[in-house]
């Protein structure tokens, strides 16, 4: 009898980001993308979002490798932070390795990866895994679909993907081999991207991106442009200098991602700019600003990146002048709205006109819209569906659009993060909250920050602090010194002494009934005082600040 065969989701369902899953066979594990996800406004501090890895470095020994399906950091960027507790192999397309090896390597963990480069259409025998790498259409050039031939079937995960007729560099989704495994083999489980679900209609082509650019090239002839998209879309880089090129202007790169990428691909063939058109940004001061094209980072408001420094007239190689053109080719990630924002008033602010996306067609998305969904069902015609990659919104459009295309709603399974498949000769299960699968967060190093943290920071960023401080001698039951009240966020010290002297009063008289009622333990004062003042501070404000009792014997 053939062995259950199970994937257990690790991040990535209900939310845009952390994408990581396990799929276990024959007691062996491999993981489907290690990604991370940036963190949301409520977050104070925190630089970077992880999956919980705990389940991962629990079955160490079991794990046979990963496969990155493409080069985006919500799939990759994890890779540096589950190096520092493993070593594996990642199995990806040529350009794929080479963006997660950025990372990787200013971790300084190069040594404890094995990057194993794979080909489209490429079929391999990975420990018990027979793994097919299919080539998708997405915003990063050469991403992988994933065809699983296990023994409970063929389990298909499309990664992330749209299915452009045109693509810049002709590289199609390969609908006729998806079409094929489901003739030859049937596909027992399809896992699909959902991130445009609840979009109607069919994305734009990559191509039709490049026509806008021209036109608006042609339109500000005379100006400085300077362009910003994301540093891994390829295609976008090539478009943008194609447009840049057709005028005679110079490309220069700024931002360290958007260097390291060009070069990369450029390396690789995969970027066509001449040698000639290429400016190190240090290096512009004798160009023409009308004859300039600066292709930047920072499409998504991230506040050090280079355009947002632009924007805060902080950037060392540019400043903003009237008449500069900015065109931000590119869409918010949810979440990034308000940042980009931001950084469009800063540039409009200094005198710069900024195109957007809301404005002009200078963005495609890179994700499949409800009428490429319905194809890629209709072609695979899988047997069990679980949508993937999404908000729970996003996932739940997916399932409803399954069902309208035949597949039966019992075979249609929603999971969320930690929830587990299991696949067996009677069906496909769903356990629920199967593994841990919380949020691991980045605040300058890894897993020191947990909600308790991240709750304490929301109350002093929204309420203030009030540090109550008093020595006391616990055997004649004395207050030496204070209690003096130092208070930051809450009230204006300076302007609010009666107030801070009747809150030392009220924790002085909580203080005498502690040791009336013959309390003298440091700990048990040190409730009297956080509850004297809480009382005092919620009665006179209405606010409900941080109290840090500090209770010193004297």
């Amino acid at each position: 009898m053939p062995t259950p065969v199970t994937i257990t989701f690790l991040g990535g369902l209900g939310e845009i980001g952390r994408n990581c899953a396990c799929v276990e066979v024959d007691d062996r594990i491999m993981l489907l993308d290690c990604g991370l996800m940036f963190p949301d406004l409520d977050m104070l501090g925190i630089d970077l979002v992880l999956p919980d890895f705990s389940y991962i470095i629990e079955n160490a020994d079991r794990i046979e490798g990963i496969i990155a399906t493409h080069g985006h950091e919500d799939h990759v960027g994890g890779l540096s932070f589950l190096a520092r507790d493993l070593s594996f192999p990642v199995y990806g397309s040529a350009l794929t390795l080479g963006l997660a090896t950025n990372r990787i390597e200013e971790a300084g963990l190069l040594d404890r990866v094995d990057f194993v480069p794979v080909r489209d259409g490429e079929r391999r025998q990975i420990g018990p895994f027979d793994v097919e790498f299919i080539p998708v259409t997405h915003s990063v050039p050469h991403g992988f679909a994933t065809a699983f031939h296990t023994p409970q079937g063929t389990i298909l995960h499309t990664g992330d993907f749209k299915l452009d007729l045109t693509p810049v560099d002709g590289r199609l989704t390969d609908l006729g081999r998806i079409g094929s495994i489901a003739d030859q083999y049937g596909i027992r489980l399809l896992l699909s991207d959902s991130t445009n679900a609840e979009e109607h209609g069919h994305s734009h082509s990559e191509s039709s991106v490049g026509d806008v650019l021209y036109q608006l090239f042609h339109k500000y002839e005379g100006h400085r442009i300077i362009t910003t998209c994301f540093a891994s879309h390829i295609h976008r880089v090539q478009q943008i200098a194609d447009a840049a090129l057709s005028f005679g202007r110079v490309i220069a790169t700024m931002g360290l991602s958007m260097g390291k990428n060009v070069r990369l691909a450029r390396e690789m063939g995969l970027l066509r700019i001449p040698d000639r058109a290429l400016r190190d940004i240090d290096d512009i001061d004798d160009i023409d600003p009308s004859r300039l094209c600066v292709i930047s980072t920072g499409s998504q408001g991230e506040p050090m990146s280079a355009l947002s420094l632009l924007a805060s007239s902080d950037n060392k190689f540019l400043k903003i002048t009237a008449g500069d053109v900015v065109i931000m080719s590119s869409h918010p990630i949810p979440g990034n709205e308000a940042n980009v924002s931001k950084v469009i008033d800063g540039l409009v602010r200094l005198g710069a006109q900024v195109v957007h996306s809301g404005i002009a067609d200078v963005h495609s998305t890179g994700h499949a819209k409800e009428e490429e969904l319905k194809t890629m069902l209709s072609i695979a015609r899988p047997e069990w569906f679980t949508p993937v990659h999404g908000e729970f919104r996003h996932l739940s459009a997916h399932a409803r659009l399954a069902e309208r295309m035949g597949v039966a709603t019992s075979n249609v399974l929603v999971c969320e993060d930690g929830d587990r498949l299991v696949l067996t000769d009677d069906g496909v299960t769903a356990e629920r909250r199967a593994v841990p699968a919380g949020y691991l967060y980045v605040d300058g190093i890894v897993g020191d920050v947990g909600n308790g943290v991240l709750r304490d920071r929301r109350v002093l960023a929204a309420e203030g602090v009030v540090v109550v401080v008093v020595a006391v001698d616990v055997t004649t039951g004395a207050i030496i010194t204070g209690p003096e009240i130092i208070t930051r966020g809450w009230v204006y010290a300076p302007e609010a002494e009666d107030l801070l002297d009747q809150c030392a009063e009220s924790v002085r008289d909580s203080i005498k009934e502690a040791f009336q009622k013959d309390v003298t333990d440091i700990e048990s004062l040190q409730r009297y005082v956080r509850r004297a003042a809480g009382r005092f501070v919620n009665a006179q404000t209405r606010r409900r600040p941080m109290i840090v009792p500090v209770v010193m014997e004297a």
